[in-house]
């Protein structure tokens, strides 16, 4: 039991690392290659703090686990709402200005009733799956046609600002790309590994280790960008990152694992992590939206029941575990 637990924080912790190195060269290496500042934020770091979902999800799934990278999609797309936008808005009220964000925000909402719809029979199928990435590839289309032709945004501005923090020349932004990319695969491999270890060993399914710790480990890179993006007051940034990552949670991290082995989702998941990642969505849009010409905020009582929420959810999951084994 030693080395799966072991493994576990061995693989969280170089996930996490090599996540911030891989995201932090490829938004350099966009910037050199002419890529615009929205479309780095929207993207590249909106999409780039998801790599370890993604990883640790198709690696899940190519081992015959699909239960944990489902778990671990959904699972993210909660934490990154609930603890992430949760703690930030308590350390500081965030005010959302953005009018991409404002656009993505009710998309996100759809995407999640696409994934309540796909659910409805606790399976979801390869070609289900493609659907998913289909919309992705949709979504992704037309951010680059909103890019060229969308004016000045507060998004883009505050991606100008984040990679001139940390400059580096193309050559470098190369290696880290490739070295974090490298370092993710590995660090995946070894994680999926342990989670599955411990789950055979507590008795409970993977889907509830990757609704808990492996959900909320791969999230890790969310929080660190997100905390480093509130010090330098880029608010939109942050929300941004969490927009972007859920959105390529529920369309990529799922549709990819799909494609790669079907999904036995079961009926708890509609039921439970559904209903709880939607009610988070909707919260998220109800806070962050701003009506009647009033900006966007999310404020720290409004922070402070997404966390919350967070955390009666995560509790209720892991008592779950604890009735398992005992």
């Amino acid at each position: 039991m030693l080395w799966p637990l072991l493994a576990i924080v061995a693989g969280l912790a170089v996930l996490v690392w090599s996540a911030e190195r891989f995201v932090d060269g490829a938004a350099s290496t966009s910037g050199h290659l002419g890529l615009s500042p929205l479309l780095i934020g929207v993207l590249v770091i909106g999409f780039g703090t998801s790599a370890p979902e993604l990883m640790v999800s198709a690696l899940a799934a190519w081992q015959g686990s699909p239960g944990l990278a489902l778990g671990n999609a959904y699972g993210s797309n909660i934490a990154n709402i609930g603890l992430i936008l949760g703690l930030v808005a308590l350390l500081s009220p965030l005010a959302v200005h953005s009018q991409v964000l404002r656009q993505e925000i009710p998309l996100l909402g759809g995407v999640t009733l696409l994934a309540a719809w796909q659910l409805h029979d606790g399976y979801i199928g390869k070609w289900e799956s493609v659907v998913l990435l289909a919309v992705l590839g949709g979504f992704v289309a037309i951010s680059i046609w909103r890019a060229r032709t969308a004016g000045d945004d507060v998004l883009a501005s505050e991606t100008e600002e984040s990679i001139a923090v940390r400059p580096m020349s193309l050559s470098r932004g190369l290696i880290w790309t490739v070295v974090g990319l490298v370092l993710l695969i590995l660090s995946s491999r070894l994680l999926v590994w342990g989670a599955v270890a411990v789950a055979q060993r507590f008795g409970v399914s993977d889907l509830i280790i990757g609704l808990t710790v492996v959900a909320v480990g791969t999230s890790l890179p969310e929080l660190a960008s997100s905390i480093s993006a509130l010090r330098r007051r880029e608010h939109d940034l942050v929300l941004g990152n969490v927009v972007g990552s859920n959105l390529f949670n529920t369309l990529g991290v799922v549709g990819l694992a799909g494609v790669i082995h079907p999904i036995d989702a079961g009926a708890e998941v509609l039921r439970r992590d559904w209903i709880v990642m939607m009610v988070m969505t909707v919260l998220l849009a109800v806070f962050a939206m701003g009506w009647r010409g009033c900006p966007g905020r999310i404020n720290r009582l409004e922070g402070g029941l997404l966390l919350l929420l967070f955390i009666l959810y995560t509790g209720y999951l892991v008592t779950t575990v604890l009735s398992a084994s005992g």
